[in-house]
């Protein structure tokens, strides 16, 4: 990869890791200094946390630019890896609202409460009735994504291409951050396109 062909996006007024601090950089403040740099590079590197590498992503998704390499940068070695490592296509986990997950997702019962409905992982039943709740992650091999129930002592991942969620109210949290409002359905599935992560 050029040089002038990678762009470091920063977020949260972060500073590049030393080893990219000779790249091109761009502050990322909002979904349009990220569209910004759409079509002008080839790999983007962000610096920030698994929710600013989800608001890239969904942001690649959206403009139809899945071909854009990525790479994330939390430390010097992650940096370096980022900077001249190579890229290989791996699922890219969404949701029926455009949300990205590249960490975790969680459902959770209304207002701390237990959640009531059912969960499955493709045709597989991970809860009916009551449970404290869900955590979804992606992997980076097929079939996409796996989820278990949340409970103390060992759990039970199942995986698959899609999970949904049906309940009487449920919080969605994204890579951290909990959406704004209380759903009755919910679903994460693997895209038909992986994104192409840099490593």
């Amino acid at each position: 990869m050029i040089t002038a062909d990678v762009v470091v996006l920063l977020f949260g007024g972060r500073r590049p890791p030393r080893p990219l601090a000779a790249l091109a950089t761009q502050a990322a403040n909002g979904p349009q200094d990220i569209d910004g740099v759409l079509g002008r590079h080839g790999r983007l590197i962000v610096v920030g946390s698994d929710a600013d590498l989800a608001a890239v992503l969904a942001r690649l998704l959206r403009a139809d630019r899945l071909d854009i390499e990525v790479g994330h940068a939390t430390s010097r070695w992650t940096a370096r890896r980022a900077r001249r490592g190579s890229a290989r296509r791996v699922p890219l986990i969404r949701d029926e609202t455009g949300h990205v997950i590249v960490g975790l997702a969680e459902w959770h019962g209304e207002g701390g409460a237990p959640l009531h409905g059912e969960a499955v992982v493709d045709d597989v039943v991970l809860f009916d009735g009551e449970a404290a709740g869900v955590r979804i992650e992606p992997t980076q091999s097929m079939p996409g994504l796996r989820a278990c129930v949340i409970r103390p002592g060992r759990r039970r991942w199942v995986v698959g291409r899609a999970a949904q969620l049906g309940t009487t109210g449920a919080t969605v949290v994204r890579d951290g951050t909990e959406g704004s409002k209380i759903v009755r359905r919910s679903t994460f599935y693997r895209h038909t396109e992986g994104w192409l992560l840099v490593r």
